[in-house]
C-alpha cells in the first residue's frame, strides 16, 4: 500500500479505489464517508459535498486486501460450528453463537493467528456456556489494507490444525437419573426436584427418575445398576461425605465397578467434588444436595457432560485457572433463567 496526503478538493477519478483513514465530513458538518471507506463512483458523484480538508488516503497495491475483505476471510477461518459471522462494524466482525451450547476455544491456535502481522482474533474464555445471540469472538485487521499472503497464512494454520479455533458445541438431550442419600423432609424434596428439573430442561434433557434412598452401600450399588438398566445416560449422586473413604456412596460406586474420573476439584467453594464413570455413563457428585444452589462446581462440569462428549480428569483439572468462584466468576455459570440473548454490535 501507499500512503498519500491530499486536499479533498484535488480528489478525482485518479483516486478511485483509494481508502480513507479517517471520517470525512461534508460541508454541512454531517459525516460524508466513514474511515475505511473506498472512494468509489458513488462517492465521486457527490464529492462536491465534501468539506475542504486535507485527507490521508491509502492507495492499495496489487496483493492488498481491504480490511473488510481480509476480516471476512479471517472470520471464516476462525468461526466453527454454531457461530454466525456478523457484517463488519468499523472493520471489526463479531462472531455470535447461533445455538445454546458450550463455547470451545483452541487457545494455542488463536494465539498463533494473532502472531501474524496485522491480524487480530479474540474470544471469550474457553468452556463458557453461551446462549444464541451471544457475541463469543471477534476479528479485526489493524491496518486498513492487509497483504493477502498474511491472510493466506492464517487460513493455512487453521487448515493444518484440522479444526476452527472457536466453536459452540450444542448440548445433546440426556436421560438423567438422580438419587440422594440425604434425609430430607417433603418440602425440601419437592424443592430439590424442582431445581433439578429446571436445570435439566435448560440443557434440553429430562429427569427420568429421582429417588431418596437409605445411606447404604448396597442400596447405592443396586440403584446405580437399576438406573443403568433403564437407560440412564447421566447419573447424579446427591449427598454423602467425600472425605470419608467408607461413605456409602463411595463404597457403592466400588461395588458397581465404577471408575473414579477425578476426585476433588481445584475450586472454592466446592473442592469436595468428584465425578465417576460406569462404562460411558458419568456419575456426578452433588455434595450436600448442592443442586439447591445456582452456582456450584457441578454447574461448571455439567455443560461439558451435557454435550454428550463425556468427561475426563483434565476437564476438572482445568477448573483450577479461575477456580476462585467469587462473584466476578459468575459469567462462567449457566444462566438457567435465560434461553437467548440479543447482544448488539457496538460502534467504535
Amino acid at each position: 500500500m501507499k500512503a498519500h496526503e491530499i486536499a479533498s478538493s484535488e480528489v478525482g477519478p485518479e483516486q478511485r479505489g483509494w481508502v480513507l483513514t479517517a471520517d470525512l465530513r461534508g460541508k454541512d458538518r454531517k459525516r460524508f464517508l466513514r474511515k475505511g471507506s473506498l472512494i468509489d463512483d458513488a462517492a465521486l458523484a457527490e464529492w462536491d459535498r465534501a468539506a475542504d480538508v486535507v485527507l490521508h488516503l491509502i492507495e492499495p497495491e496489487a496483493g492488498d486486501l481491504h480490511e473488510d475483505v481480509a476480516g471476512r476471510r479471517l472470520a471464516e477461518a476462525v468461526a466453527g460450528e454454531g457461530i454466525l459471522i456478523r457484517p463488519p462494524v468499523q472493520s471489526r466482525l463479531n462472531l455470535a453463537a447461533t445455538r445454546k451450547g458450550l463455547l470451545r476455544v483452541d487457545r494455542e491456535l488463536l494465539l498463533a493467528l494473532n502472531r501474524i502481522e496485522g491480524l487480530t482474533a479474540f474470544s471469550l474464555l474457553d468452556k463458557q456456556p453461551v446462549l444464541p445471540g451471544k457475541i463469543v469472538a471477534g476479528v479485526k485487521t489493524t491496518p486498513i489494507t492487509v497483504r493477502e499472503e498474511l491472510v493466506e497464512e492464517a487460513e493455512r494454520l487453521v487448515a493444518e490444525a484440522g479444526h476452527k479455533p472457536v466453536e459452540v458445541v450444542a448440548y445433546e438431550p440426556q436421560r438423567v437419573a438422580v438419587f440422594a442419600t440425604e434425609g430430607l423432609n417433603d418440602k425440601m424434596r419437592a424443592r430439590f426436584r424442582e431445581v433439578v428439573e429446571k436445570k435439566l430442561r435448560w440443557y434440553g434433557s429430562e429427569l427420568t427418575d429421582l429417588r431418596f434412598i437409605e445411606s447404604d452401600a448396597q442400596e447405592v450399588a443396586a440403584t446405580l445398576q437399576e438406573y443403568l438398566d433403564a437407560g440412564a445416560e447421566v447419573i447424579f449422586a446427591a449427598g454423602g461425605n467425600t472425605i470419608d473413604p467408607l461413605d456409602p456412596i463411595l463404597v457403592g460406586l466400588q461395588q458397581a465397578e465404577a471408575e473414579m474420573v477425578h476426585f476433588g476439584a481445584p475450586a472454592h467453594p466446592g473442592s469436595m467434588f468428584w465425578v465417576a464413570r460406569i462404562g460411558a455413563v458419568p456419575v456426578v457428585n452433588l455434595a450436600s444436595c448442592s443442586m439447591y444452589s445456582r452456582s456450584t462446581v457441578a454447574d461448571l462440569v455439567l455443560p461439558t457432560i451435557m454435550t454428550g462428549r463425556g468427561i475426563e480428569s483434565e476437564d476438572v483439572v482445568q477448573l483450577a485457572y479461575g477456580g476462585v468462584l467469587d462473584r466476578e466468576m459468575s459469567f462462567r455459570f449457566p444462566d438457567y433463567d435465560v434461553e437467548e440473548v440479543d447482544e448488539p454490535d457496538e460502534e467504535e
